[in-house]
């Protein structure tokens, strides 16, 4: 058997509000949810599970790998909802788009305040 992602659960302060920002800014379906969690399905059946934790949340950080087109909308989605974004992780280079890799990216926090990254080539 090969070793794939299947899922991971992201602590937020409002699962059902966290759950429907990552499927608007990934134009995904609804998934089936169950137990304490507000579920989101990505390529190859990944899982985003979305929990309320009763301890306060610590920031962590979620890359995801788009394609071009995706990036584009992506980038108008942050924008129009007036979410500052940046082109590096030391957010210096705020509302700038950046080319590393050979690709493109940035970087913003999602409503929990986690850091996200979205980019169209992978670091390696």
């Amino acid at each position: 058997m090969t070793v794939t992602f299947n899922h991971t659960i992201i602590a937020s302060k409002d699962k059902s509000a966290s759950a429907a920002f990552y499927r608007e800014l990934f134009e995904l379906p609804e998934a089936p949810s169950w137990g304490p969690f507000a579920n989101v399905q990505l390529d190859e059946g990944v899982l985003l599970q979305f929990a309320e934790p009763p301890v306060d949340i610590q920031m962590q950080h979620y890359a995801f790998l788009v394609d071009d087109e995706l990036f584009v909308r992506c980038l108008a989605f942050v924008e129009g909802r007036g979410i500052t974004y940046w082109a590096d992780p030391q957010l210096k280079r705020e509302g700038e788009t950046n080319t590393e890799h050979g690709g493109r990216g940035f970087y913003f926090f999602d409503p929990a305040g986690h850091a996200i990254e979205i980019i169209t080539r992978p670091y390696l």
